[in-house]
């Protein structure tokens, strides 16, 4: 059974169309990539997927189980976890806050405890902080863990996202144009992370990008949106070289 299957999904905003039929699976373990050109319903599907939107019909199972309609704190504790095109940080608070906020989902001590400050909360949230500083170590960010997340570099921003979405021990990870405004360099970087992060924590990871390189060179498959529907599905050489992709990217008719 796939880890995510999705089966004949519809959205429409007003009378804009921006999912149609949309047919989808990924298995446990698999790093899989969701690529078109811009407006083709990417995010839209991300979206859907992580509960911001409600499909108008289809569904999607996540471990057997209908997830669609549900809240996005609910997908989340049932072990999906994301990041966004523009990076959703709280950028006034530290770099450790912003992990232990992830970490919180998972605390054993009641809101009573945490009021009148028992040794349940505080040795709940000894436990969180050690949690945390062992992320950001694996992260390479325990040197920052004081600064504020505004005061942080772009790419290094980019691995305080993922690093929080980890946190919350998610079965999947949903990555959305994680390389968006980085350089050559800190692309090469983040393709080794998301490679390194596939095998380490032993998890399926949904990728949108608009760098080629980037799907290629970290998909195990690849689906190709456009106008919302899947146009095509595949290996990454088989993408690289489909006449409907190219015409879908390039806007005419390949010969």
């Amino acid at each position: 059974m796939a880890l995510l299957q999705i089966s004949n999904m519809d959205k429409s905003f007003g009378g804009l169309t921006a999912v149609l039929d949309f047919n989808f699976f990924l298995n446990n373990n698999e790093l899989v990539g969701l690529i078109g050109p811009n407006g083709a319903g990417k995010t839209t599907v991300f979206n859907l997927i992580t509960g911001v939107y409600k499909p108008d019909q289809g569904e999607i199972c996540f471990n057997g189980q209908n997830i669609a309609g549900y809240h996005p704190y609910t997908i989340c504790a049932r072990g999906i976890a994301r990041t966004f095109q523009n990076i959703r940080l709280f950028k006034d608070l530290t770099v450790m806050d912003n992990v232990k906020i992830a970490f919180h989902k998972d605390v054993t001590y009641s809101f009573l405890s945490a009021i009148l400050r028992t040794p349940q909360y505080f040795e709940g949230e000894k436990q969180i902080e050690e949690k945390t500083l062992e992320f950001l170590k694996i992260f390479q960010l325990e040197g920052k863990k004081d600064e504020l997340a505004r005061n942080l570099p772009y790419g290094e921003q980019r691995r305080l996202e993922i690093a929080r979405a980890m946190a919350t021990n998610p079965t999947l990870l949903i990555l959305d144009e994680p390389a968006a405004g980085m350089n050559p360099q800190e692309t090469q970087q983040l393709m080794e992370l998301i490679q390194w992060i596939r095998d380490e924590f032993n998890l399926a990871i949904l990728l949108i990008e608009h760098d080629m390189s980037l799907v290629m060179g970290v998909c195990e498959r690849i689906y190709v949106l456009d106008y919302g529907q899947v146009i095509a599905e595949g290996k990454p050489e088989e993408i690289r070289n489909n006449k409907k992709v190219i015409e879908a990217y390039l806007g005419e008719e390949v010969e």
